[in-house]
């Protein structure tokens, strides 16, 4: 399946290697592809939320959609462990 990012994922690359947390679209296919917890938006009934580990303390989240047999993925950040699953 293919993964198109919005504008607003394409930057979230920038602003996290920035901060020091390096994210690549490997790793948000992996996520979107193979998640360890995978829920719907609350706030979207269109949006998924998919999770998995990035390290010992944070979990990289994926808010994304299928349109048309696209993953279109929306945004993602890093989250504490514990905090969502």
């Amino acid at each position: 399946m293919n993964i198109v990012y919005t504008k607003h994922a394409q930057k979230k690359f920038e602003d996290l290697a920035k901060l020091g947390i390096k994210v690549t679209k490997i790793l948000v296919k992996q996520v979107v592809t193979n998640p360890q917890h995978q829920a719907k938006d609350p706030s979207s009934e269109h949006n998924t939320i998919a999770s998995r580990e990035l390290d010992r303390n944070l979990v990289l989240r994926v808010v994304y959609r299928v349109e048309d047999g696209i993953i279109l993925v929306i945004t993602f950040y890093p989250s504490e462990k514990g905090r969502y699953f």
